[in-house]
């Protein structure tokens, strides 16, 4: 009988290994696809909702909520008050820094700045120059 066992067990290993070699050569591969989720990177339309919501909720960050609508009048008044005295109180200043007659050619210190007021081909050049780190800016005013 193990005669007959060994018989059988290696007709049906045969039977098992022909079979094994034969399958791959019937089997059919598919071609994997890839398709975006995202629509912006051409993925189906219906995502868009969801992603959207996914990152909004994902958002950690605070706006502010300062519309036009939830600003009353009290709130509008107050900044254009605001701005008046700063417009009136700066002209004052220049008034007081550079005399009745405005900007005058010369060299002026007002605190930190050196401001220099001259006039050349294209205008009136003003240069401001911070005394304490060097930085300079020029400002031509174009003659008409």
């Amino acid at each position: 009988m193990t005669a007959f066992f060994k018989i059988i067990t290696k007709i049906a290993s045969l039977l098992l290994l022909a079979m094994l070699f034969s399958l791959p050569s019937t089997m059919e591969a598919q071609d994997l696809v890839y398709k975006p989720k995202n629509p912006a990177f051409g993925g189906d339309t219906f995502n868009y909702n969801w992603l959207l919501s996914s990152a909004q909720v994902q958002d950690l960050t605070e706006e502010e909520q300062t519309t036009s609508s939830s600003r009353g009048g009290l709130d509008f008044f107050t900044e254009s008050l605001n701005r008046q005295l700063l417009s009136q109180l700066s002209r004052e200043l220049v008034v007081n820094q550079f005399g009745e007659d405005g900007l005058e050619e010369g060299l002026y210190t007002v605190g930190d700045f050196q401001i220099d007021i001259g006039s050349n081909q294209e205008g009136l050049s003003i240069s401001i120059i911070d005394i304490v780190t060097g930085d300079q800016t020029q400002i031509v005013i174009p003659f008409f």
